[in-house]
């Protein structure tokens, strides 16, 4: 696996980028991202706006048009759905050596970590 040097993404960029596979405006991001993460992630709005500032330096998301015009809305991009799925294959093969080390061999129990 090549290395990628925007790699590892944080907890929370992959939550946001997640989020994002559908146009969303800050509050919306912030009720996905916890939901999505089953509440673990929690996000304060300045990390949130911080956050989206930087994504949006990197080109992985990208303002979209609202009919809102008190609220800006954001969307993923091609470049930041390549840099997901290439974070998305990197844990999972972290998972995959873990699990084989442990001689778990791949069991779908949904124990909580």
């Amino acid at each position: 696996m090549k290395k990628n040097k925007e790699l590892p993404l944080t907890e929370t960029v992959y939550y946001i980028l997640l989020a994002l596979n559908e146009p969303a405006h800050g509050y919306l991001i912030m009720q996905k991202v916890e939901e999505l993460s089953d509440g673990q992630v929690r996000l304060a709005a300045g990390t949130l706006y911080g956050a989206i500032e930087n994504l949006l330096k990197l080109g992985f998301i990208m303002p979209v048009k609202s009919e809102d015009k008190r609220r800006k809305v954001y969307l993923i991009t091609d470049k930041g759905r390549e840099i997901l799925l290439l974070d998305y294959k990197r844990m999972q093969h972290i998972i995959k050596i873990t699990e084989r080390s442990l001689g778990m061999g791949g069991s779908d129990t949904d124990e909580e970590i």
